[in-house]
């Protein structure tokens, strides 16, 4: 099983926001860049992943969990865009921040870190285990 990490500007799609829908999953739509794509394309139902607002606030604030495979995002007829649909599954206690992140042992190779600007990224199970106890989450 992998893990991720999903970025989005609080403004546009919030943690609170995914939610307040509950039980309902939300496509992960919008995705323009390759790299996310491809990433988005190996996850599989089950997997989890962080929630990270970026540019307001820029911390982890909870973990969701993939709900349906990749598949052609429905907000486009460009074939070559994917995306996957998640639901929030847990909220961090205390979130954790960029800058705590930079200045945490073990999370130096995050891509977080040292490609801040990916929105759909891999999270390595030791930098997910670190994460979560410092969110006050069970891994």
């Amino acid at each position: 099983m992998s893990f991720w990490l999903f970025k989005s500007e609080p403004n546009v799609i919030s943690f609170q926001s995914l939610w307040d829908k509950l039980p309902a999953d939300e496509e992960w739509h919008g995705i323009r860049n390759y790299q996310a794509r491809n990433n988005m394309r190996l996850m599989q139902v089950g997997e989890r992943g962080f929630f990270y607002h970026s540019n307001i606030g820029k911390e982890i604030v909870g973990i969701v969990e993939v709900t349906r495979p990749s598949a052609p995002d429905s907000r486009t007829d460009d074939p070559r865009w994917d995306c996957v649909h998640f639901r929030p599954v847990a909220r961090f206690l205390r979130p954790v921040g960029l800058e705590e992140c930079k200045h945490t042992r073990g999370l130096e190779q995050m891509v977080l870190i040292n490609n801040s600007r990916l929105s759909v990224q891999p999270v390595r199970d030791a930098e997910w285990q670190i994460l979560c106890a410092l969110g006050g989450v069970q891994a």
